[in-house]
């Protein structure tokens, strides 16, 4: 398995440190990754659920800028034991205070009515060059995205629309994205769904500055995801590939609001993600300074 894969799910195996409480380490990146913690958070809530229910909604704020040098730890209140379902609370800790709040519904499988949207009609991911690919050469003229960049030797991003973080034109609100894991994953449900809720931050906040000019008004705001919200409607496989097809129908009041939808290749939708970000304006200094990876 390639390093950084690896290292992810290592951050992901969150350890145990009493009842209900865990601790998860952070990349080496000076910075905390908010799909981090929303996957690690899962992680450690489903160690208190019992395997027969399946996570299928969270809701979670961003309270704090997160210290990448300090483990974050992980208390998981469990709110209530149902037959059919279960809820956990869980607060992300750092420095005594509070980083990072999540609130999570588990269900046991059943049967239902259903019906689905369709996935857009976009160009499969075999004939889509990588991210990784199109950064490495972006980052001979702005090695900055490195910082960054690494997550993509682990999740293989291919851009329908070729719209990268980099990119300084305008562009409607919108963009397709196929995403798996570069290698295959153990069969275990939370795992691959901590891998998407990983994946759906990545390259999200983006897509609501894309009208106002791309790299141009970056460098002018300051930007963190304020909350995530992620729905899981079917099993996923996070190594196969996920078309990630995200839109941002509003922005104003200095937050933007984007959301999106995950279809597998048999066009069936298995995740709804939603986020509010903070994209204020700021001196290009100060935005550097305070800005997100998203």
């Amino acid at each position: 398995m390639n390093k950084v894969l690896a290292e992810i799910l290592d951050l992901l195996d969150v350890e145990r440190i009493e009842e209900n409480l865990y601790r998860g380490q952070n990349h080496k990146t000076e910075h905390v990754f908010g799909g981090q913690v929303l996957a690690q958070a899962i992680s450690a809530a489903a160690r208190t659920v019992d395997p027969t229910h399946q996570i299928h909604s969270i809701h979670a704020y961003f309270l704090r800028a997160g210290d990448w040098k300090t483990p974050i730890l992980y208390e998981v209140d469990r709110i209530r034991d149902g037959r059919s379902f279960s809820t956990r609370r869980v607060v992300a800790i750092q420095h005594g205070r509070a980083i990072f709040n999540l609130s999570s519904s588990w269900h046991r499988g059943e049967t239902g009515l259903t019906h689905s949207q369709p996935m857009p009609n976009v160009l499969p991911p075999e004939c889509l060059r990588s991210d990784l690919e199109l950064y490495q050469q972006v980052a001979k003229k702005r090695p900055e995205v490195k910082r960054y960049m690494f997550r993509f030797e682990a999740i293989d991003s291919r851009q329908v629309e070729n719209l990268l973080m980099a990119n300084e034109d305008p562009h409607p609100p919108f963009k397709h994205t196929w995403v798996k894991t570069t290698e295959a994953l153990p069969e275990e449900p939370v795992l691959h769904q901590a891998l998407l809720a990983y994946m759906s931050d990545m390259d999200f906040m983006s897509t609501s500055m894309l009208p106002h000019g791309g790299r141009k008004i970056r460098d002018q705001i300051m930007g963190a995801s304020l909350d995530h919200a992620l729905w899981f409607h079917r099993p996923v496989k996070a190594d196969e590939w996920l078309l990630f097809a995200k839109t941002s129908p509003h922005a104003g009041g200095a937050r933007g609001y984007v959301k999106g939808h995950f279809f597998d290749r048999d066009g069936q939708l298995v995740a709804t993600a939603a986020q509010e970000c903070l994209i204020r304006r700021v001196a290009p200094a100060k935005a550097e300074a305070g800005a997100s990876e998203a």
